[in-house]
């Protein structure tokens, strides 16, 4: 790494950027990532962007990816919401969320997603960022995508669920025998969850014949919300 900028010092500025950077496939780049004066870099790298080399996310953040006959593809959402916020108790929101799961067919507009804190201020073009600041606990059991969509349709289940009730149990049911959701984890992350959704988790999970894990869901302070109820 030392021999590689100690190289690049040797030569201009912007013909190191442009090498780099053409070089590269499915990648992001960021000023930083250059030695020398940050606003040359920055200068080299918006001129890449203007002649389509590079694909601007956001203010000090490009993407070099595939060239089509429509410019420069964009990443996918999981490659740019890693790159923004990580991948810790990150996962699919609102309607997104419920596609994850099988348990809808609309497909949004963009993808949402949650994060467990406070969200970049720049909006990015195919992604849109959620704040769930307030779920702490998702960060504290490192939730995986699908269980966080779990608590994300169960924040709103009457929105973005589709399917039957039954089915989507049942569905659900399915993603926990095969272990892409750990019932214990979100049991524990509920804790820090809207009382609607750990009402609706203790009646899924009791739907589903897990007693004991229903009855280790925090109690809902109000506790008079609705739940969805299996047929």
């Amino acid at each position: 790494m030392i021999d590689w900028i100690a190289s690049m010092a040797a030569v201009p500025i912007a013909t190191n950027v442009r090498n780099a950077v053409l070089a590269s496939r499915e990648r992001f780049w960021k000023p930083e990532a250059f030695p020398g004066a940050p606003l040359s870099v920055a200068k080299a790298l918006s001129r890449l962007e203007k002649v389509g080399e590079l694909r601007r996310i956001r203010r000090g953040l490009y993407w070099r990816g595939v060239v089509t006959p429509l410019g420069m593809a964009p990443p996918s959402a999981m490659k740019l919401t890693k790159e923004l916020v990580g991948t810790r108790g990150v996962g699919p929101a609102e309607g997104s969320a419920a596609l994850a799961l099988g348990l809808s067919t609309h497909v949004p507009r963009r993808v949402t997603v949650a994060v467990p804190g406070r969200v970049p201020k720049s909006p990015v073009e195919t992604v849109r960022l959620v704040s769930r600041s307030a779920s702490t606990k998702r960060l504290d059991e490192r939730l995986r995508s699908a269980e966080v969509a779990l608590l994300e349709v169960l924040r709103d289940w009457d929105r973005y669920v589709d399917e039957p009730t039954p089915e989507a149990f049942d569905r659900i049911g399915h993603l926990i025998e095969d272990g892409a959701i750990r019932v214990a984890r979100v049991v524990a992350a509920s804790e820090t969850e809207p009382a609607r959704s750990r009402n609706r988790l203790r009646s899924l999970l009791r739907a589903l014949g897990l007693d004991d894990a229903a009855e280790s869901v925090p109690p809902a302070r109000n506790g008079q919300l609705s739940e969805p109820q299996a047929a």
